[in-house]
């Protein structure tokens, strides 16, 4: 039965997407069944994965709004052990669809429910909001993980992200936890990005990773060659944190 984890943060950047392409084709790549299943109209993690969202024609919006069967909308991507579920930019307008629908924040939920038994890890990518949409992937999940990049400002709304977990957990899914803080953009030699995630760790201490993902302009690119940095460039940084980020998760996992 597979593990689902929402990458969430209503703060846009921070490097959410990167990091459900990334994570997720290093946990392929380390031989565990992977989805990603990208819930961003923006459709990033579904270009990101090389996928042409204009000759889709099966997308989590379907499953969502009109109860298609979401094994249709599963592709195969380049990548072994990695399937997708893409987005499409109609998914900015299902929150308003969906408002007839009975039982509407736990969509996403059924519809992973069918889908669970086939992987080891789902990784839902989330878009930067707090709305109906960002509260089915939090409802669907059995964890969030939140990435927080090493910046001024980085924790700013983080603490309404935190209430609207909270709230989620009093009233939608009570098992719901914080798999942790995904320390993001991180750059050893800036002063302020040490002070971030010091403040991070202190705030959050044991649910911080250990793994930082460090600033790594081949990051961006291999995004925009819609390819998972193990695939663009493997001997890189980013790489080699994205790998390390997979076997610290799997080892959490364990525990």
């Amino acid at each position: 039965m597979g593990k689902i984890i929402a990458l969430a943060n209503q703060k846009g950047g921070v490097g959410k997407t990167t990091t459900s392409i990334n994570l997720a084709a290093s946990l392929a790549l380390l031989g565990k069944k992977v989805l990603v299943v990208d819930a961003d109209p923006q459709a990033n993690s579904s270009s990101g994965l090389g996928v042409d969202v204009a000759q889709v024609k099966t997308t989590i919006y379907e499953c969502l709004v009109d109860y298609i069967d979401p094994q249709e909308a599963v592709i195969k991507t380049d990548f072994e052990n990695l399937h997708l579920i893409p987005s499409h930019i109609n998914l900015v307008g299902a929150e308003i669809e969906m408002i007839e629908i009975n039982n509407r924040e736990k969509r996403l939920k059924n519809v992973l429910n069918i889908l669970r038994p086939s992987y080891d890890f789902i990784l839902i990518d989330c878009a930067p909001s707090l709305g109906l949409i960002v509260v089915n992937c939090l409802t669907a999940a059995d964890s969030v993980m939140i990435p927080v990049q090493c910046e001024y400002f980085a924790l700013e709304g983080i603490g309404k992200l935190l209430n609207t977990i909270k709230i989620i957990k009093s009233k939608l899914n009570p098992n719901l936890n914080i798999e942790g803080f995904l320390l993001t953009m991180y750059d050893s030699r800036l002063r302020y990005a040490n002070q971030v995630a010091n403040e991070v760790r202190s705030h959050f201490d044991e649910i911080v990773f250990d793994t930082m993902i460090t600033r790594n302009v081949k990051l961006s690119e291999a995004t925009s060659y819609g390819q998972p940095i193990m695939v663009y460039d493997k001997e890189s940084k980013g790489s080699q944190d994205y790998i390390k980020l997979a076997k610290e998760l799997i080892e959490k996992i364990k525990e």
